[in-house]
């Protein structure tokens, strides 16, 4: 098995030295192409791209600069190897200004070559997913919603991954983190964008009502039946059901959802005729489903069914530099809507904002924003113009100036040994990533750091046991 799918460019002019340095790479497990000259080497880079280049810089035909500007302008982030002896070493510096990765001085041994090999792949992978992040870091808007923070990047790749297939999509997260505008976001980027998208919300359907309303029903099927209803299910056809509070449909009726999801087989009440059609499920809660699931209050073949795809929609008082965006949002539509004048939220309520839990997520900071703009004139958003449950938030988080200075005198006691910080840090950092599953983006979330600063840890800790004070 090679270390990599794409070969190494090996440019080496001497044939007892090409052959050496094929040695080397091969034994490491490396694929090589060599190339004996510049113009055959850049000939070479324009037809493919190999996963590095070992390059010598004096070569017969042209100077061995010129194949390094020719593979940095055809492949910017391609890790280049220059190789030269004593006396040319200016040059070597040269090409590491050009954009080389590093130079190794020639006569070297195997170890020298395959190590800076490992560390240019390493540095290059690492930067891919690091540039692959800032990409995504600006994307601020995703159909309908707004938010640049990790979390929400994360949902966003999901959802934009997810939306193509035909597979079943489970939304989980508590009220108001926006799972019904995720369903409409998979819709809208699905291939299904043209047909209809039908949401119903099984908590507020009663029980005696909810078959005829998912499944339809022929008129006369029972009292008030006065004519024909289609249901949600054949209104959807050939688009997108969205079933919200799932959790709350009633046992007996998730058996009939579990034969329709297998089937695709519509009975309306009343009737004995089966039509099958073709729809795509989109599932939400704020329920724990799998608690649910053990106490016997959901399907658990139904659950399995719908949850192909889980998406967990994160709470706004974990999406960090979010809240501020949305506020801003909000301001400016109230704003208009109302036709007032505010220009932005007070430095204290922007500071409440933050540090405040969003028990009601997005909808109620929508809420809250709009009664104050409502109620009030700008031009600035402040303390005295919060609902009552908010005002109170702020009175009972405030710290008198007494207690703030005994405070300040006390120190805690000391507990157990005193740890060093790095390695406080590190411990922090793999709990973070157990906490939620290795996924590096939601990690610097919760730990409040750029995901880059968790990637260059990460890749430090790999090559050295050494404390990372420096890193």
């Amino acid at each position: 098995m090679t270390r990599s799918q794409k070969p190494i460019l090996l440019v080496e002019d001497t044939l007892p030295l090409a052959k050496l340095y094929e040695a080397y790479l091969t034994d490491a497990g490396y694929t090589v192409a060599t190339e004996m000259t510049g113009l055959g080497a850049i000939t070479w880079l324009k037809e493919q791209a190999p996963a590095a280049i070992v390059l010598d810089l004096l070569l017969p035909d042209v100077n061995g600069l010129e194949v390094l500007d020719q593979a940095r302008k055809l492949y910017p982030h391609l890790p280049v190897i220059v190789a030269t002896i004593n006396n040319s070493v200016d040059v070597a510096v040269e090409a590491m200004r050009r954009g080389a990765y590093d130079f190794i001085v020639k006569p070297f041994p195997a170890a020298r070559l395959t190590t800076t090999l490992v560390n240019a792949l390493d540095h290059k992978a690492l930067s891919s997913e690091v540039h692959e992040w800032r990409q995504a870091v600006g994307q601020e808007k995703f159909h309908n919603f707004i938010g640049r923070s990790p979390l929400m990047q994360a949902v966003y790749r999901t959802l934009d991954a997810v939306a193509p297939s035909k597979a079943s999509v489970f939304l989980l997260g508590e009220n108001g983190t926006g799972k019904e505008m995720a369903a409409r976001a998979l819709h809208d980027a699905s291939p299904r964008r043209d047909k209809p998208f039908i949401a119903i919300n099984c908590a507020a359907i009663p029980r005696d009502l909810m078959e005829s309303t998912l499944f339809g029903h022929r008129k006369g099927a029972f009292t008030g039946a006065v004519s024909d209803y289609a249901g949600a299910a054949k209104s959807a056809k050939d688009g997108t059901l969205f079933l919200d509070e799932i959790c709350e449909m009633p046992i007996e009726m998730q058996t009939k959802l579990l034969r329709f999801v297998q089937t695709g087989e519509v009975t309306p009440v009343g009737d004995a005729r089966a039509e099958c059609i073709d729809v795509r499920i989109v599932a939400a809660t704020n329920r724990d489903v799998r608690e649910e699931v053990a106490r016997g209050r959901f399907r658990e073949d139904l659950y399995y069914r719908l949850h192909v795809v889980p998406i967990e929609m994160p709470p706004l008082h974990e999406r960090g530099e979010d809240i501020a965006m949305l506020a801003a949002h909000f301001l400016a539509r109230f704003n208009a809507e109302e036709g007032k004048n505010f220009t932005s939220l007070s430095p204290e309520v922007a500071a409440l904002f933050r540090r405040y839990e969003w028990p009601g997520n997005v909808r109620q900071m929508e809420n809250v924003l709009r009664y104050m703009v409502v109620l009030n004139d700008g031009p600035l958003l402040t303390e005295a113009m919060l609902p009552k449950d908010l005002q109170e938030f702020v009175a009972d988080s405030a710290i008198p100036a007494a207690n703030q200075n005994r405070t300040r005198n006390v120190t805690p006691p000391v507990t157990g040994p005193v740890k060093p910080l790095w390695l406080v840090e590190k411990e922090s950092i793999m709990q973070a990533l157990d906490h939620v599953g290795q996924d590096i983006p939601r990690a610097a979330a919760l730990l409040e750091v750029s995901p880059s600063t968790l990637y260059r840890k990460l890749q430090a800790w790999k090559t050295t046991d050494a404390p990372l004070a420096a890193v």
